[in-house]
């Protein structure tokens, strides 16, 4: 487990699918992320568990709650190579009453720590809906800088929506 403030960090279980799976169909936790097709519980649980173990070029965590242990949400860095150091990275929390709890924030704190120190990663970027305030937002606080503009790459509801490319090195992260 890799210890935060308010979460830890561990890795993903098939006995997470139930969890993974709700999340994934509930249009408000999706509402600013690719979504993809929906999949039935005994497929999130196969993928779970037939997904390769973690590895320097994808690392995909479980978050933790410290306070009960609850998992509320996951965070994974992917397509880091040694040769270049930079990783993307991803997290959202899928249990509704953990937001703005400040466990997103701790979560991608400790997500990127973890990148620098540990996998000495030079850089980790994202892309995020610029309508997403509240993370765009979060992003910023954490010392991620807006890089660039994609425009009208994400489709939802009948709409196209831009995105922001964020990138933070080494030695940025607040």
């Amino acid at each position: 487990m890799i210890p935060g403030e308010l979460v830890r960090l561990r890795p993903m279980e098939p006995s997470d699918a139930e969890a993974l799976w709700r999340w994934n169909g509930d249009p408000e936790v999706m509402r600013w992320m690719q979504d993809g097709y929906r999949q039935t519980l005994a497929r999130v649980t196969a993928s779970l568990a037939e997904r390769a173990r973690n590895s320097y070029q994808d690392v995909l965590y479980g978050v933790e709650a410290r306070a009960d242990a609850r998992l509320v949400g996951l965070v994974r860095l992917h397509g880091a190579e040694p040769e270049t150091g930079i990783a993307e990275i991803d997290v959202y929390l899928g249990e509704k009453d953990a937001w703005g709890q400040g466990y997103a924030k701790d979560a991608m704190r400790t997500m990127c720590r973890y990148g620098f120190q540990q996998m000495r990663l030079h850089r980790i970027q994202l892309t995020v809906v610029t309508e997403n305030h509240a993370a765009v937002h979060l992003y910023r606080t954490l010392g991620f800088v807006q890089e660039g503009r994609l425009r009208q790459v994400f489709r939802r509801d009948g709409e196209w929506y831009d995105m922001f490319t964020m990138g933070l090195l080494e030695g940025e992260l607040r």
